[in-house]
């Protein structure tokens, strides 16, 4: 039997549109979105359905929209093979993500998830307008070079490596003056940038005070113990301990995102991926650190 991994996007993947047809054709995406909007208190399902594209991609509504829109996508798959949901044995998520992934596993309810999520995007917002910065992925460049870039631009404010995504795709966050000067930098050395379109330097210091605020709402969500292993963000391993992993939430805000050393420890294990929720990113991530490994997306398009 072929072991199976699943995997859940993070904050970008959004998309005007997404989880509609998921809601029009099953009715248990449909009750995740119901819920949703009584515990927002805003009509999510709407604004992921019909826009603007402004509002659904600031943070505080990307973020809950990303994780409602793929636990939808995960209900489609359960209702049209439910064995294979059932049998997933590893799990993780990219940056947000991973709070879709603990749900899948166990250690929250969907209710108590999406709360956690709703402060966790309110407060990186609130974090975010304090200090204009911003994130900008460096491509085609060896680790060593884009190291030396972050030294260099780091003479004009805070700025350093956020995401370790897959070979010569690492992504820089700091303050708006930096990521200008590494953009500079970037093509200087002969690589390749992409400014990315979110509201700050998510997974620095500059999201404090991002952190404390989530601890405490982690503090009262019960947690559970996750019924199969769930790679964390900060340290590339899984965790059972439900306190264990409550720090690692709180430390990935202002933690780089180790989804390349994650990937490659799932590669050794899993057969066949499957990519649940909007957009197709980590299957492109996943060309380049292992291109022949079996994977499928999942979402409004199908199960492709």
């Amino acid at each position: 039997m072929s072991t199976i991994g699943f995997l859940f996007p993070g904050q970008g993947a959004q998309h005007v549109g997404m989880g509609k047809s998921l809601a029009e054709n099953y009715p248990a995406a449909r009750a995740l979105f119901d819920k949703a909007n009584d515990i927002l208190g805003y009509d999510l399902a709407q604004l992921c359905f019909d826009g603007p594209a402004e509002k659904l991609d600031t943070t505080e509504v990307s973020q809950p929209a990303i994780y409602v829109a793929s636990l939808a996508a995960l209900e489609m798959l359960r209702a049209e093979q439910s064995s294979l949901v059932e049998s997933c044995s590893l799990t993780a998520g990219l940056s947000l993500g991973e709070y879709t992934a603990l749900v899948f596993a166990g250690v929250m309810s969907f209710e108590d998830g999406l709360k956690v999520v709703k402060c966790r995007g309110e407060a990186m917002q609130a974090a975010s307008e304090k200090t204009p910065s911003g994130m900008v992925s460096a491509l085609l460049l060896e680790d060593e070079q884009i190291e030396a870039i972050c030294r260099q631009a780091s003479e004009v404010g805070e700025i350093r490596i956020a995401n370790r995504l897959c070979p010569s795709n690492r992504v820089l966050s700091g303050t708006k003056a930096a990521c200008t000067r590494a953009m500079q930098l970037i093509e200087e050395a002969g690589g390749r940038f992409i400014e990315l379109t979110v509201a700050g330097a998510f997974h620095t210091n500059i999201m404090k005070p991002a952190d404390d605020q989530l601890a405490a709402v982690l503090a009262e969500t019960p947690f559970a113990s996750p019924r199969i292993p769930v790679y964390s963000n900060v340290d590339a391993a899984t965790h059972s301990d439900p306190d264990e992993i409550r720090k690692l939430l709180v430390r990935q805000v202002i933690s780089p995102v180790l989804w390349e050393d994650s990937m490659r420890l799932m590669t050794a294990a899993v057969d066949e991926f499957y990519e649940i929720g909007p957009g197709k990113v980590l299957k492109g991530l996943m060309k380049r650190i292992d291109r022949k490994k079996p994977f499928k997306t999942v979402n409004d398009a199908g199960i492709l």
